[in-house]
């Protein structure tokens, strides 16, 4: 199967996922040593590694979703994510790096819905392992430099 439908495919389950409030398999998503962060594009550009969410492992990734499961306290909503195809950009060794466009809806309790983010994943990926893909880093890169207080469910 070509890249460019792995990618697709991994990108499709991702979203189902997250919008299915399958948040237990989520971190199933990605490499043991993975990356996963969420920044503004203006820090992206400038290069900053931090953002507003960081993990480097898929066991924080766990511990984020253990989190919103029993710790956190927000009012209750949930996304509908709306992804583009992946532009793969390299593929070389087992490993592809692919930007990836995306928009979320947040949908709240009372039924009101909004544009949430608009933004791009930034994507090292794993094809090495049969037909499925794992991802080794994604940069949840947002368009806006503003973030919303309730950034509480994956992006």
């Amino acid at each position: 199967m070509c890249a460019q439908l792995r990618i697709d495919r991994l990108n499709a389950a991702y979203a189902r996922c997250i919008d299915s409030d399958a948040l237990e398999a989520w971190p199933d998503f990605f490499d043991e040593g993975c990356l996963y962060t969420v920044t503004s594009d203006d820090n992206h550009r400038r290069g900053f590694v931090g953002g507003i969410v960081y993990a480097d492992s898929v066991g924080m990734l766990r511990d984020r979703v253990s989190g919103l499961r029993e710790a956190n306290i927000y009012e209750g909503h949930r996304y509908r994510h709306l992804v583009g195809p992946a532009s793969v950009l390299s593929l070389e060794g087992g490993r592809a790096c692919a930007e990836t466009p995306f928009a979320v809806y947040r949908i709240m309790r009372t039924g009101r819905t909004d544009l949430f983010v608009t933004g791009r994943y930034v994507d090292v990926l794993r094809l090495d392992a049969g037909d499925e893909a794992k991802i080794v880093e994604r940069r949840v890169v947002c368009d806006s430099s503003s973030f919303d207080t309730l950034l509480a469910i994956p992006l």
